[in-house]
């Protein structure tokens, strides 16, 4: 088994903000799900993935078990210090320190979120219904100034790789026209941007700093778990939580 070989989100959050997203290196599982798969959903042998989760709190430090969502693709936030595991939801907030936040992808993209004064942080699971159904934006609402938000943008399926129908890019047209910009025709289907379109809706939410995008699931196998290259596969985490002190 090698380490495990987390990201650290390169923006300027507060020092007691505390955010990584995994990949696949590392972990107990094989097969399909071979590395670090963090999701109990996915047929893998659940002793691996509780083998997988215990490696993680120990390689990042945890403060706690993260609140492992049953994510749909909708829009319901969960409250990370009520709420318990398992909760319908795709996207968790926390304002107390300990409380750990994550959202579990193989494509779809996570947001992670964090007030400028490390009061409160959230991740979000942004597939392309949740994305264009209001996740992000639900997510925001529950910060007291979402104008004070910055956000990261996490590993996802890219542009060349993300083809989609007209059925998609009219759900995001319906919403906002200038979506067509994230939009590449590519026979009688089309190429979706799922960075693209996240930095239009954040934008539109009034939030000026969005970090981070451009590593893709589905071209790098060796990193990430990708539901549209290989089907059953695992999935990787991205987390967030509140320290006590910086």
């Amino acid at each position: 088994m090698t380490r495990t070989e987390p990201i650290r989100p390169d923006w300027p959050v507060p020092g007691r903000v505390r955010a990584f997203a995994t990949t696949r290196a590392g972990g107990f599982s094989w097969g399909d799900w071979a590395g670090l798969n963090l999701a109990l959903h996915v047929g893998d042998d659940p002793e691996h993935v509780v083998a997988n989760r215990a490696r993680l709190r120990e390689a990042l430090a945890l403060p706690a078990e993260p609140l492992w969502l049953s994510q749909v693709h909708g829009c319901s936030v969960a409250d990370a210090g009520r709420d318990l595991a398992g909760c319908e939801a795709d996207a968790a907030f926390a304002y107390t320190p300990g409380q750990v936040c994550a959202v579990l992808t193989a494509d779809c993209l996570p947001v992670l979120f964090a007030d400028r004064e490390g009061v409160a942080v959230a991740a979000a699971h942004a597939g392309w219904r949740g994305l264009a159904g209001g996740v992000l934006e639900a997510t925001l609402a529950r910060f007291d100034d979402p104008g004070r938000v910055i956000a990261w943008l996490g590993p996802a399926i890219g542009p060349l790789a993300f083809e989609v129908g007209e059925e998609v890019r009219e759900a995001f047209l319906a919403v906002d026209p200038l979506a067509a910009e994230a939009f590449v025709q590519h026979g009688e289907r089309w190429r979706a941007d799922l960075y693209r379109l996240a930095r239009l809706r954040l934008e539109v939410a009034g939030i000026g700093e969005v970090y981070g995008g451009g590593r893709c699931t589905y071209s790098e196998p060796q990193h990430f778990y990708s539901y549209r290259r290989d089907g059953r596969t695992g999935r990787q985490a991205s987390l967030i939580w509140l320290e006590e002190t910086a």
